[in-house]
């Protein structure tokens, strides 16, 4: 397989300090975040700490470079929710990166260096570049920490996370037990990967992330918005309109949480950005959102019109709606703007969700409806919907002979670490909705894609490093 490597040398590196042997410096180290305006010249860098009068210092090296630069517009929020002894998570910018290389940087507290580690900057129009995606990822199980290590062997650049970040409420505590230390290790192995320092992480937000709006019985919900640092060019949803749920609990809980959510609450859920030669529209799929207002609809295909001169167009979301999957194949309501993905020349949308991987023939899509509304769940958020209609698939595009596809692909990429759905039908062909072509759930996987120019390359890979699936799209 291409990207496997033999006696490979870890190429990420990094060292944290305590003093003293007092307290460590840091409750969750350095990690990277595309920020709010991604650019090829620029990274966000995100650490939390303990409340104090601490001064910190982030500065930063280009690879080429003899001097150390400071970052630019260090801030720092409060996480005081009930249940959660109150800490800061501070953000800074590195401003004068060079596109697509590898710089060193490093944090000081009080004037003294306690971390320092390897990254890579985003990459620019011109440049090659590798990207993992995999959802369901935030288990903290054996098998997502084996999935952590092959992302970590494979080398992206960049790894996007198609919902359900963190299991199995979206909480601060969940985080520290099952996602910084599979994702934000030390050094890499079979239990994790120093993969956030070293590379961007950008997500969509899945049912496990924003489902749980109860701040009296979870004060510590709802973390994405604490701790994620992504576009806010999406529409700005009122909550308990047609996007947003409204929240429940106290004054002072909903305050606590608006506080250290900040401005990123609710938009951060619906954003778009470009990478390298790649326009990326994310989308919050889960079944609360009400297709039939035209606000984030006409986002989406407003977004996708401004993205016309870019050479991919990738879609990002939780929820498949082309799924041959037992488990939640009746949670079809992303159907509904397939038009609209189609009009706007999508290449490959990427969901999670269900906990394997599938992959769908090129396809267009037609809904006879606005969808058949499912039973209410839990404070009468919908759980989905049915949406029948024509689909008409690219039969002839195979990925190897012909590579040129005539409307959308649809990834499933589900296998991230939790357990697999229906590994019964994997063999069972007749199990299969007709516009499935790859089905695989015997095994967790992840996705990886290799874009240069108008060539793309996508391959899925299994937790042993097997790979499973490949296809090549051309422009």
């Amino acid at each position: 397989m291409r990207y496997c490597i033999l006696g490979f040398v870890l190429f990420f590196s990094s060292q944290s300090y305590t003093q003293n042997n007092q307290q460590p410096d840091f409750q969750v180290k350095p990690y990277l975040q595309i920020g709010k305006t991604p650019s090829p010249q620029s990274l966000q860098v995100l650490w939390h700490a303990a409340v104090s009068n601490d001064v910190w210092l982030a500065e930063y090296k280009n690879i080429n470079g003899n001097e150390w630069v400071k970052s630019e517009n260090q801030t720092s929020s409060k996480i005081a929710v009930a249940g959660i002894e109150p800490f800061l998570v501070y953000s800074t910018s590195f401003k004068g990166l060079v596109p697509g290389s590898t710089f060193m940087y490093r944090v000081s507290k009080n004037g003294n260096v306690v971390f320092n580690a390897e990254a890579k900057a985003l990459k620019s129009s011109e440049q090659s570049y590798r990207l993992a995606i995999s959802g369901d990822m935030g288990a903290g199980s054996g098998t997502a920490k084996k999935i952590a290590f092959e992302i970590y062997k494979a080398k992206p650049d960049m790894l996007a996370i198609a919902g359900d970040i963190v299991y199995n409420r979206g909480l601060v505590s969940e985080y520290k037990t099952r996602f910084w230390p599979v994702y934000n290790k030390d050094d890499a192995d079979t239990s994790g990967a120093p993969l956030m320092r070293s590379i961007p992480f950008m997500a969509s937000v899945g049912n496990h992330d924003a489902l749980t709006r109860d701040l009296d019985r979870y004060p510590d919900a709802l973390a994405y918005y604490h701790f994620w640092d992504q576009p806010l060019n999406g529409p700005a949803g009122k909550e308990g309109g047609a996007f947003v749920p409204a929240l429940l609990g106290t004054d002072a809980n909903k305050k606590a949480f608006y506080d250290g959510a900040g401005d990123k609450y609710p938009r951060m859920t619906n954003f778009s950005f470009d990478y390298a030669n790649a326009h990326w529209t994310v989308i919050d799929s889960n079944p609360y959102v009400d297709w039939n207002d035209s606000t984030l609809r006409d986002w989406v295909a407003k977004d996708l019109a401004a993205a016309a001169n870019a050479t991919w167009r990738f879609v990002l979301y939780h929820h498949p709606c082309f799924n041959s999957s037992r488990a939640h194949y009746e949670q079809q309501q992303m159907r509904l703007i397939a038009p609209i993905l189609e009009q706007g020349k999508v290449d490959i949308v990427f969901a999670g969700h269900v906990h394997n991987y599938q992959r769908t023939y090129p396809l267009t899509f037609k809904p006879d409806n606005l969808g058949t509304q499912l039973v209410a769940g839990p404070n009468n958020i919908r759980t989905g919907k049915t949406v029948n209609g024509k689909w008409t698939l690219d039969k002839d595009f195979n990925g190897k002979r012909n590579t040129r596809a005539d409307g959308v692909i649809y990834i499933t990429t589900g296998a991230g670490g939790q357990g697999l759905y229906n590994p019964e039908q994997t063999k069972d062909k007749d199990s299969w909705q007709k516009f499935t072509v790859k089905f695989e759930s015997t095994v967790h996987s992840l996705t990886i894609m290799d874009v240069n120019g108008g060539v793309l390359t996508l391959i899925q890979v299994d937790i042993n490093g097997k790979e499973i699936d490949r296809i090549k799209i051309t422009k």
